[in-house]
């Protein structure tokens, strides 16, 4: 009896450790999958091959299959054309290959279903398009359906028959893809904020969008994730902040490692402005009576942003090549006699 008694204890135990693991979960903000599919997605729209490479490895490392990967790919032609989607098609078979070649085998996933013969594809998409926004879809679609038809139908017969009949993603994880894309892409909020409405309808939730607005922020920017935060209706995070850092830095190159130290710089800064969301702005500019004097300006979001950027390991690796090469560094800290024009510069860029 006692046994007895301890078996049904333990049982309930893990009974309500299940319980409450299942309700953390189905609120939880995003795993690992989530997290680097939003990321890929994200890169994928802007073009930045550089940086999706070892997104897609991320992703694969997480548990991503390949195919789940070409699905996303494909689908975002799209959304941010053929060019983009093309060439992150191209940038994953060669991350493949080289993962491949190092004695890495990663999972194949469901097969991708090519074949969708169906007596009417309109109709197919108009009742995909149904359930994700829960409304009816008239045919043609008022307004642009109306006005340009071709564009109505390759949006339901394609986009949403032909590459949503696939089961290697579910409909929550292609809205999913869509939003990250859209938003990491300028100029597209009437798109983002529909996406939003259908991928809330497959069930992604408030923490998970609150989630991703750090995401496109570490993958894109500021600026962009600041677009995502004000359509889910959360506080935009300013861009220049109360403690932002702004310096000059002078520097003296010795004459024969001039082409060598730029081509290290221009790397370094590169990496610091894409991956490195404190980093606003690395400047390098040369002195045209002396191409050996360097400028930069450099803009840090705080003081915790500029100490992340210099115990990185892409700074301390340029630090340590370039020891030699510099014959003179001055630092110069610079205070903004208007901080309140400061906002109209980012505004300019965006």
């Amino acid at each position: 009896m006692k046994q007895l008694i301890l078996f049904f204890l333990f049982a309930i135990t893990i009974n309500n450790t299940m319980e409450a693991q299942e309700n953390k979960n189905r609120g939880a903000a995003l795993n690992a999958h989530q997290q680097t599919l939003a990321a890929i997605a994200a890169l994928t729209a802007i073009g930045d091959q550089e940086t999706l490479r070892p997104a897609l490895s991320k992703g694969l490392d997480a548990g991503l299959a390949i195919n789940e990967i070409k699905e996303a790919l494909v689908q975002l032609y799209a959304y941010c054309g053929f060019p983009r989607s093309l060439n992150a098609i191209g940038t994953f078979k060669s991350v493949l290959d080289e993962r491949v070649s190092r004695g890495i085998r990663d999972q194949e996933g469901k097969s991708i279903i090519v074949d969708n013969r169906v007596a009417d594809k309109y109709e197919q998409g108009r009742k995909v398009l149904e359930e994700l926004t829960k409304t009816v879809q008239q045919k043609p679609a008022p307004g642009i359906g109306e006005f340009a038809p071709r564009a109505d139908s390759f949006l339901k017969e394609h986009l949403f028959a032909d590459i949503f009949v696939s089961d290697v993603l579910n409909y929550r994880q292609r809205e999913f893809i869509t939003i990250s894309a859209l938003a990491a892409m300028p100029e597209v909020e009437p798109q983002l904020k529909a996406h939003i409405l259908m991928g809330k309808n497959t069930g992604i939730t408030d923490a998970q969008l609150s989630e991703l607005t750090n995401v496109i922020e570490k993958a894109v920017g500021r600026t962009q994730a600041n677009i995502l935060r004000k359509a889910i209706g959360e506080p935009e995070i300013p861009v220049i902040q109360s403690d932002m850092m702004v310096r000059i830095a002078a520097i003296e190159i010795v004459p024969e490692y001039l082409e060598q130290y730029k081509a290290i710089l221009k790397d370094q800064s590169s990496v610091s402005l894409k991956i490195e969301p404190g980093v606003i702005s690395i400047f390098p500019m040369y002195q045209q009576d002396d191409p050996t004097i360097l400028k930069l300006v450099e803009i840090y979001a705080n003081k915790e942003a500029y100490d992340l950027h210099i115990k990185s390991e892409h700074f301390q690796k340029y630090k340590t090549t370039t020891l030699k090469m510099v014959k003179s560094l001055e630092l110069i800290e610079m205070g903004a006699i208007s901080p309140e024009v400061m906002p109209l510069i980012f505004e300019k860029l965006k």
